[in-house]
């Protein structure tokens, strides 16, 4: 029996390593379609850890797929990576992360350059500290824990997949999921301030192209400026986002004030100052129900987007419409799951107390093992800031507590699934 002490004792004497391997991940900047430095520097990790180390081309044809999203450049070249340990017949676990990160296009706004990871006060900054390399520096560090106090407590097949395109399509853990890189239950490590997230909303990404009709500046009284009916677009949205609660009401999400939200990520029109432009393309996250399919969530948003250029009377032309990223379906665990049991138990043991369960009106990857592979799957990891905005960062003590937590969480697994 291993005890919580020398866990905890391993855990720490091991967490320097662990920060210096997020500084690695979070120095390696890792925007979509440039993800081959992170992926080397966690495959190195993975195999330093005693994990055999593959990397998996994603196919082309993964566009294809009726849970893919929209691929936002060709996957030539591009691979998730898979960590593997263990054999036999014996229980299985997936840790799941995504390695790429959002753009950070002001990095003069930043207190320190986005991608030269900085540590201050407890905290360490940087582009992908918070979502979610730091659930990479958490998962390793439980592992080589264990590894030094339970020599062999993977006595099945423990799995830890570093993805790609999870914050705009999923595509690399759908085509991983795909290839067969599955378990019997999954723990994805993104940030969750040392809770337990259990579900998400569908997310669907549209760009809508607006007409207007454009003139010199000098008449624009006379004009249809594209981009004021843009605002009338967003302001309809918006109000139609928050009535979805109502028409489509879903207990797994009663607790968030507002589940299904609208966020205008860009905005592009015009090509001179004295000149009202003739269109503007909206690029829009579109938060829906659970109990809609992508498809049917697009035709409905097309639907309202005709309604209100209709009801306005200035639309010279009907919007146009595209898919252009995620089209993801909502989901949520079954409260009574053992497994966020199990995670909680861990927890407790670590933190005295139960953790927080809940569920966000965004998704994660997750969403594939619950709603199409039959694979119980939450999220747990580190306490973070700002993610996706200025000076992200995460909390370092948090990542010990966590990987403390994650250890515990491990361990029983194992143990619990070998002794039947």
């Amino acid at each position: 029996m291993v005890s919580g002490e020398a866990l905890d004792s391993a855990v720490d004497a091991l967490a320097e390593e662990a920060f210096a391997f997020l500084e690695r991940l979070v120095a390696a900047p890792s925007t979509v379609g440039h993800e081959a430095e992170v992926c080397d520097v966690f495959g190195a990790e993975l195999a330093a850890t005693g994990f055999d180390v593959e990397f998996l081309p994603i196919p082309e044809e993964i566009v294809s797929d009726p849970l893919a999203g929209v691929g936002q450049t060709s996957y030539a070249g591009r691979a998730n990576v898979l960590g593997r340990r263990g054999h036999g017949d014996g229980p299985s676990l997936l840790l799941n992360g995504h390695l790429d990160v959002v753009p950070a296009d002001t990095p003069e706004l930043w207190s320190s350059p986005p991608f030269q990871p900085a540590r201050r006060d407890g905290r360490l900054y940087g582009r992908g500290a918070g979502d979610m390399k730091c659930g990479f520096a958490m998962g390793v560090l439980a592992v080589r824990a264990l590894d030094t106090v339970a020599p062999g407590f993977d006595t099945g097949r423990l799995m830890f997949l570093g993805a790609i395109e999870e914050e705009c399509t999923g595509n690399g853990t759908l085509s991983a999921s795909r290839a067969g890189v599955l378990a019997d239950a999954a723990v994805v490590l993104e940030p969750t301030d040392l809770g337990i997230l259990t579900g998400g909303v569908g997310v669907i990404w549209l760009d809508v192209r607006v007409v207007g009709r454009s003139a010199h500046a000098e008449s624009a009284h006379m004009a249809v400026n594209p981009v004021d009916l843009c605002g009338v677009l967003t302001e309809g949205l918006r109000k139609w986002c928050e009535r979805l609660p109502q028409e489509a009401p879903d207990e797994a999400f009663a607790e968030l004030a507002s589940p299904y939200n609208l966020n205008v990520g860009g905005i592009s029109a015009g090509d001179w100052h004295s000149s009202v432009p003739t269109d503007a393309v909206l690029r829009l996250r579109v938060g829906f129900p659970r109990s809609w399919s992508p498809g049917e969530a697009e035709q409905r948003i097309r639907a309202a987007i005709e309604d209100i250029a209709a009801r306005d009377g200035r639309f010279p032309s009907k919007p146009v419409v595209t898919a252009s990223g995620f089209r993801a379906s909502g989901y949520a665990l079954a409260d009574g799951h053992p497994l966020i049991a199990a995670m909680a138990r861990a927890h407790r043991e670590v933190h005295g107390a139960d953790p927080r369960r809940f569920v966000m009106g965004t998704t994660t990857d997750a969403r594939f093992y619950v709603n199409d592979f039959g694979v119980p799957a939450l999220c747990y990891g580190p306490q973070v800031y700002d993610m996706h905005g200025i000076d992200e960062s995460v909390e370092l003590s948090s990542i010990v507590d966590g990987a403390k937590a994650l250890a515990r969480f491990l361990h029983h697994w194992f143990e619990r699934q070998h002794r039947g």
